[in-house]
């Protein structure tokens, strides 16, 4: 009794099996996976800016929107290619200490204060630090993001400057939330809240909200960005995190940033030193 031999439909499906086991690891080899601010998420800039990347590289980017401090500690876990976040101060200790191969200046915006209006506790003006004091003084409703963001950051320093950080009065509210959900308990509460310039123009839902403090060269908010060392973790893609990083410092980059507009207003400054 003869039996017919299947080898030719074997090597068929082996074949096949390992194409696909080749297309499959070059689709993930074909992303990188981003941690980055609510900031730059929620104001619109990377549905402009990512599709003008993936055109100059074919990568994919997949954006973990977080607070700066929770983006930080997404990379130390490994858990990051690369890094798009708004605390100089933290960006530099994390790469002083190994987490990141280098720190590139990419962008900058700044901070604004906004608030009710008719504004009760009288903020108004270009001194962030005065209005803190006169909040403070009038136990004025103030929503915090309370999450350790670059945007947190920043208020943190600003109540320190005006000699409030324990004393911010009872209308002090942390929320733990993003910028554009603290932005929403504002507009629900009639409370004042530090925002970014750029969720701010991208947010809708205002109320009676109004930009109050403006123009203090203390609001300054600068971008960085850098790639995750692979010293620290083999795994990450590093060849690939590095691509956007030059890509994104670069003139296409840059010039890709400075066109991303709401009501014809510039959102973000590209920085990058030439």
């Amino acid at each position: 009794m003869k039996f017919r031999s299947n080898r030719p439909v074997v090597q068929v499906l082996f074949a096949c099996v390992a194409m696909y086991s080749i297309a499959n690891g070059m689709a993930h080899a074909q992303s990188i996976t981003m941690a980055s601010t609510t900031s730059t998420e929620q104001s619109g800039l990377f549905g402009h800016l990512l599709p003008e990347f993936k055109k100059a590289s074919g990568l994919d980017v997949k954006v973990v929107a977080l607070g700066t401090g929770q983006a930080l500690d997404m990379a130390r876990r490994g858990d990051a290619d690369v890094l798009f976040v708004h605390d100089q101060a933290a960006e530099e200790k994390f790469v002083a200490d190994g987490w990141g191969v280098k720190r590139f200046a990419v962008m900058y915006n700044d901070f604004i204060l906004i608030g009710p209006r008719n504004d009760p506790a009288g903020t108004k003006g270009k001194d962030i630090v005065q209005a803190l004091q006169k909040l403070s003084a009038g136990n004025g409703n103030f929503v915090s993001r309370g999450d350790k963001s670059g945007t947190h950051a920043a208020e943190l320093r600003y109540w320190k400057l005006a000699n409030a950080e324990a004393a911010k009065g009872t209308g002090y509210k942390e929320c733990g939330c993003g910028m554009g959900p603290a932005l929403n308990i504002a507009a629900s509460s009639g409370a004042y809240v530090l925002a970014d310039r750029a969720t701010w123009l991208n947010f809708k839902n205002r109320a009676d909200l109004a930009i109050l403090v403006e123009g203090d060269t203390r609001l300054f908010n600068q971008y960085g960005v850098m790639a995750v060392n692979p010293a620290r973790h083999p795994h990450v893609k590093a060849q690939d995190a590095q691509k956007f990083v030059d890509w994104v410092v670069s003139p296409a980059g840059q010039q890709t940033i400075a066109g991303y507009k709401i009501g014809g207003e510039q959102l973000f400054f590209p920085n990058a030193a030439p």
